[in-house]
């Protein structure tokens, strides 16, 4: 497949399909958070268990409105949201909280939460701009296969299957995914998993982390 422009992904994603394109760590397969016709596709093309959300990213702190509900800031996790973000994002930290009840159900999981991050990449970012709204991010693979930090390593599969292909800007550089955590409220942190950014980093800014 054709390597496309950002405009061209954009408007592919705004069409209802989905996209190969880098983030600060892999290549994701992705589509407008919103789109659940393209988020049924992205579970399929990946064989991923429906019961497994889909994460999120933004460009921009301004998408966050679109994701998270109403008065959430203004909650008992706002602070700890607002603090974690001012120090960490953008950046490979991906909290799980509480989200919009609108979003597709393949976004969300039993408790109604999402992952979501704001992406450092430059072209992951601006393609999320440009697309209007939060995207689908994860790794461009099969469910259990290696993800992809040059074009070289995507899986043939998953590109053919996507609707286009971005390569711009710096390439992902690979190494540990970000690291997911669920905020708990009173600086405790649930880490589902621990990746790009260190626990150390997250306990030098107060939090108590809780594994599992």
């Amino acid at each position: 497949m054709q390597s496309s422009t950002l405009a061209a992904a954009a408007q592919i994603v705004c069409g209802g399909g989905c996209i190969v394109y880098p983030t600060e760590t892999y290549f994701a397969l992705g589509a407008l958070a919103t789109d659940a016709a393209a988020l049924a596709r992205i579970a399929a093309i990946k064989a991923r268990p429906a019961a497994k959300p889909l994460p999120l990213l933004v460009g921009d702190m301004a998408q966050l409105a679109a994701v998270l509900p109403d008065g959430f800031l203004a909650g008992p996790l706002g602070e700890d949201f607002t603090t974690l973000t001012d120090r960490f994002w953008p950046g490979p930290l991906s909290l799980v909280v509480p989200c919009r009840a609108s979003l597709p159900g393949l976004v969300k999981d039993a408790l109604g939460r999402a992952s979501v991050r704001f992406t450092p990449h430059e072209t992951a970012a601006a393609l999320c701009r440009l697309a209007g709204g939060a995207l689908v991010a994860t790794s461009a693979n099969v469910s259990g296969g290696a993800p992809a930090a040059v074009p070289g390593e995507l899986d043939p599969a998953v590109v053919a299957a996507a609707d286009g292909l971005v390569t711009a800007g710096m390439p992902p550089a690979g190494g540990p995914a970000s690291t997911v955590a669920g905020l708990l409220g009173g600086r405790r942190l649930r880490i589902f998993r621990q990746g790009a950014t260190a626990a150390a980093m997250l306990e030098a800014a107060g939090y108590q982390l809780v594994s599992g």
